[in-house]
């Protein structure tokens, strides 16, 4: 009895402390919520000059927020909408992929399915007026071009366009309808057994999205082994890097669990049965990938079910929650860690301020870090193990690769990505499309006849040089000769993606891609890939 009155006793006293710890915590909140009150009241009442109120308070916002975290952010109502659009998988449009070509919106691409193609609307139209307000000619942006044709669905817009040579206008009524917006940007067959698929961002349909393309390749006649490209995939919704990393594993293993000073630890495990529980699997990984992207390939790595190719990723391991503000803005506040399985969080240090966060990219390539796996600094010195081969991994600052790819900064190079940066190469193959688009479709009515056959020819590369002249960029015969066969190949990927998508660009320029060739060398090697997941191999 006297146990058991000590318990009760022990049990109100800890129950009664943490009562009255939250209790002071909340009259300090109200104390220094009242101090701010007050602040803007005497800024408002005596302040010598006019003040701007509502700015005050973001400033304010946008400060407080900064000294918490580098993730921790305040979102002004006329952002909320577009923050949030790239995740939702649509927006509301007229269902087109466009460029702007001599200062005229010209249609790449109609969405399938999406309301332009439903009314006619074609590759090659150039769209001249938008609800008899005219658009050519007059400096257009792509924000212009947003804000003419989005808008709410099952609203009108009116086109005027011109198609060909004709001289006459054709009008077209077109109902804004919703509009995909693909997380899948690739899937395909690399050789006779290995599929690829790249995502490059995790959206509320790209578990959908992935298990569609996997299906597929796995109705391919050899296919066995799977590339995962996550490189430059910034990460998106937790619940669908969840629902990615459940495909690989095992039921009831655990995938990632989150834990804040006042949040509770949360564990996601494996819980469908997975579309590529076994087979060989390789996850693509750079320094662009971040956040969901590190909980697949930490889960991966961790559980031993598959080989990280490329260089470090970026090392964000908070999680964020939204939270709206009374006047439709929003705060994503830092609520908790995020750990892979073996118990690693991979957030990379913030202590120095965000300044210094932000630059931490160029840090590692002023290091020597995207040249040589040695040159990696680890910030969590504490080693963990993985949960299978217990092979040694760590922490603190991003996943570090199984096998290091350098990256390649050939200075041959810079030529080219000059003329590709300035838009010289874009426009040029915009051009070449618009003119040729229906003697291409012609001769090559399927892509693979197109990856076939079809060649760059060394007169349009002359022409490209001209053109590149005329934006100011001066020829550079010295590196010519060495970038010769990439701009074909890379020239040859565009015209492709405007032809037919992003995944017959992706087919062309992976032949010469080094991260993806070396993932090709790991699984066609024999006893390589197993050899690399024992921890033979360093």
């Amino acid at each position: 009895m006297r146990f058991i009155l000590k318990s009760i006793l022990t049990l109100t006293i800890v129950c009664f402390t943490i009562v009255s710890n939250a209790q002071l915590y909340q009259d300090k909140v109200k104390s220094e919520s009242e101090k701010f009150t007050v602040l803007l009241r005497l800024i408002d009442l005596h302040y010598a000059d006019s003040t701007d109120m509502h700015k005050l308070v973001e400033t304010a916002i946008v400060e407080m927020l900064a000294k918490l975290d580098p993730h921790s952010v305040y979102i002004s109502k006329d952002e909320v909408e577009k923050m949030n659009e790239p995740l939702k998988g649509s927006f509301d449009g007229i269902g087109i992929s466009f460029n702007i070509l001599q200062d005229t919106l010209m249609v790449i691409q109609t969405i399938p399915g999406g309301p332009s193609e439903k009314v006619g609307l074609a590759p090659g139209d150039r769209i001249l007026y938008v609800n008899d307000t005219l658009i050519a000619g007059v400096g257009l942006t792509n924000q212009m071009v947003f804000e003419k044709l989005r808008g709410v669905r099952g609203t009108l817009v009116s086109l005027k366009i011109k198609r060909g040579n004709s001289k006459e206008l054709l009008e077209f009524d077109i109902i804004r309808g919703e509009i995909p917006i693909y997380s899948l940007d690739a899937s395909f067959m690399l050789d006779n057994s290995t599929g690829y698929i790249k995502l490059n961002r995790f959206s509320a349909t790209t578990s959908d999205e992935f298990v569609s393309a996997l299906v597929k390749l796995k109705a391919k006649a050899g296919f066995k082994n799977l590339i995962l490209d996550l490189r430059g995939n910034g990460g998106g919704f937790l619940k669908e890097a969840y629902a990615i990393s459940d495909h690989f594993l095992p039921i009831n293993r655990m995938i990632v669990y989150t834990e804040g000073l006042k949040s509770y630890k949360k564990e996601y495990v494996a819980e469908s049965a997975a579309e590529f529980e076994n087979g060989k699997l390789i996850v693509l990984i750079d320094g662009g990938s971040a956040s969901a992207s590190e909980i697949v390939s930490g889960a991966v790595q961790d559980w031993d079910r598959g080989v990280i190719v490329g260089r470090r990723s970026f090392g964000k391991g908070l999680v964020q929650q939204p939270y709206p503000l009374t006047d439709g803005s929003m705060i994503r506040l830092t609520t908790a860690h995020y750990y892979t399985p073996s118990g690693r969080c991979i957030q990379k240090p913030y202590s120095d301020g965000i300044d210094e966060y932000q630059d931490d990219y160029m840090e590692r390539l002023e290091s020597g870090e995207l040249f040589s796996k040695d040159k990696i600094e680890i910030a969590d010195s504490v080693p963990y193990k993985t949960l299978i081969n217990k092979r040694t991994v760590y922490g603190g600052g991003g996943i570090i690769p199984d096998v290091f790819v350098p990256m390649d900064t050939s200075s041959n190079y810079k030529y080219y990505n000059q003329l590709v940066r300035k838009s010289v190469v874009n426009q040029f193959i915009v051009s070449f499309v618009d003119k040729n688009r229906a003697e291409l479709i012609k001769k090559y009515p399927q892509f693979e006849s197109y990856k076939k056959s079809f060649e760059i020819s060394n007169d349009m590369l002359n022409e490209l040089w001209a053109e590149g002249v005329k934006k100011e960029i001066p020829k550079d015969s010295a590196s010519i000769g060495f970038i010769t066969d990439y701009a074909k190949r890379h020239m040859k990927a565009i015209i492709a993606r405007d032809l037919w998508s992003a995944s017959e660009y992706y087919e062309i320029i992976s032949s010469n891609d080094e991260e993806i060739l070396e993932a090709l060398k790991v699984l066609n090697t024999p006893g390589r890939y197993e050899a690399i997941l024992k921890g033979a191999e360093k």
